[in-house]
């Protein structure tokens, strides 16, 4: 349940958009953002699949798998990771495990965890993919900007979801 309050602006109030006026910069930013995002995602998601049968969330998981200590993470780490839930991450093992790209594995020292593994098919896999999703990402998104410009974007967006933490 959201718990999120709706405040009333009365029009012509400091603060509030009217229709028809341009929004103000923060929000023409904000809406940009998520704008780019979805489109990049959604080329990327179909090149992949097309490319490699593998869509953008299971070469994500591939990813950071293959980034972990010996191809292993726990779920709950993995799903962080990924930024999927739980839920959504175990559908998405059950899959790539049935593809042969993963498999679940426990720790010698933790019973309590489940971890999924990363297979040599998987990293075979991960490793064509990788090849498509950075000469998209290059075309698509790199290449419309100067060194300097991606810089600062990056400095940027460290403010809002430091590369060292979840969300």
């Amino acid at each position: 349940m959201s718990s999120a309050t709706a405040v009333k602006i009365t029009a012509g109030a400091p603060g509030a958009i009217t229709v028809g006026e341009p929004a103000e910069p923060g929000l023409r930013a904000w809406r940009g953002l998520l704008r780019a995002h979805a489109c990049l995602t959604k080329r990327l998601d179909a090149e992949l699949e097309r490319c490699h049968g593998l869509p953008m969330s299971s070469f994500e998981v591939l990813h950071h798998l293959a980034r972990a200590d010996a191809g292993r993470m726990r779920m709950r780490d993995l799903a962080d990771h990924a930024q999927l839930s739980r839920s959504g991450l175990t559908r998405l093992v059950d899959r790539l495990e049935r593809d042969g790209l993963l498999y679940r594995c426990s720790c010698d020292h933790d019973a309590r965890g489940a971890y999924a593994c990363l297979t040599a098919g998987g990293r075979k896999r991960l490793e064509a993919a990788r090849e498509t999703h950075l000469a998209l990402v290059r075309e698509q998104f790199i290449s419309r900007f100067s060194a300097a410009q991606l810089a600062e974007m990056a400095a940027i967006l460290e403010r809002i979801a430091p590369s060292d933490s979840g969300c």
